[in-house]
């Protein structure tokens, strides 16, 4: 039996029925040896700064949520580095989602004691979809995200939507109708979906709002914009247009790439000037 005493966050946020109207920021780290770094379209990574620093910042700056992905676990076949899911935890006190090398209920059970609310599954559960019930069924479904990662490679046999999920960090095609796979998804027990554009990843263009938006249309759970963020109005758009009950930001936030990094505040007081149901900033 897996037993997981939840952390109150509920005080630092707001209550579960605000938490259903409105809509949330989510900050995403992409992990490699305790430190987070950016990459465009999955290539190219660059170091910025460590995870657990980062995590203190914006949850300062009132983040709604963090997502942390280590990038290098599944493809190097290794488990999740818990030593940094422990530092990250120990800064933050918003809902926190961990991903990347887990392979089975066990990996989940030592992430969740580690500090983490939510489990991101993405290579693991195209190659073992059983993992998403199973995880379910332990934990809750609300613990179980969905991550997945979906190229337009236009409408053809196997693939009526157009876009076709990938796994590995984008290195694997999978011959799945990213529409058929979450759907599955659902059915299987996750309790919300992240739709990351690997085209746009990375490159502040804007989310991928058809693929989003497709998405969205077919399942029932909440569903989290993802990849190319750029703008405000790219998140505006990715959470009106496209359907996306959350958008995930980084580039923005913290790429040393970008002349100016908005603040969470910034962004949270232009998307509710644009009539965006946010939790506000709070002085």
């Amino acid at each position: 039996a897996y037993e997981i005493v939840s952390r109150d966050w509920s005080s630092d946020v707001c209550s579960s029925d605000l938490l259903m109207l409105t809509k949330r920021l989510i900050a995403c780290f992409d992990v490699i040896g305790g430190r987070v770094t950016k990459a465009v379209r999955f290539q190219d990574n660059i170091d910025v700064a460590p995870a657990e620093d980062l995590a203190r910042s914006l949850y300062e700056d009132q983040i709604d949520e963090i997502v942390f992905y280590d990038i290098t676990a599944s493809s190097e076949r290794r488990k999740i580095d818990l030593d940094t899911v422990r530092r990250v935890a120990e800064h933050v006190f918003v809902p926190f989602t961990v991903g990347g090398g887990i392979r089975n209920i066990d990996d989940m059970f030592e992430v969740l004691k580690a500090g983490a609310e939510k489990i991101s599954v993405d290579s693991m559960a195209v190659r073992d979809p059983e993992i998403i019930r199973h995880g379910a069924e332990a934990f809750g479904r609300q613990c179980i995200v969905l991550s997945t990662q979906v190229q337009h490679v236009g409408v053809r046999p196997g693939i009526p939507s157009g876009y076709e999920v990938f796994i590995d960090g984008a290195r694997t095609a999978t011959g799945l109708d990213a529409i058929d796979w979450v759907r599955r998804g659902e059915d299987l027990g996750a309790g919300e979906i992240v739709v990351n554009s690997i085209d746009r990843d990375g490159t502040g263009a804007g989310y991928e709002l058809d693929a989003t938006r497709a998405v969205a249309d077919a399942v029932n759970v909440p569903v989290i914009a993802s990849g190319g963020a750029g703008t405000g109005d790219h998140i505006a758009d990715g959470l009106t247009a496209g359907g996306a009950q959350a958008a995930i930001i980084s580039s923005m936030l913290y790429s040393p790439r970008l002349d100016h990094n908005p603040s969470v505040r910034e962004l949270k007081d232009a998307l509710i000037a644009r009539g965006v149901p946010m939790r506000p900033w709070v002085a």
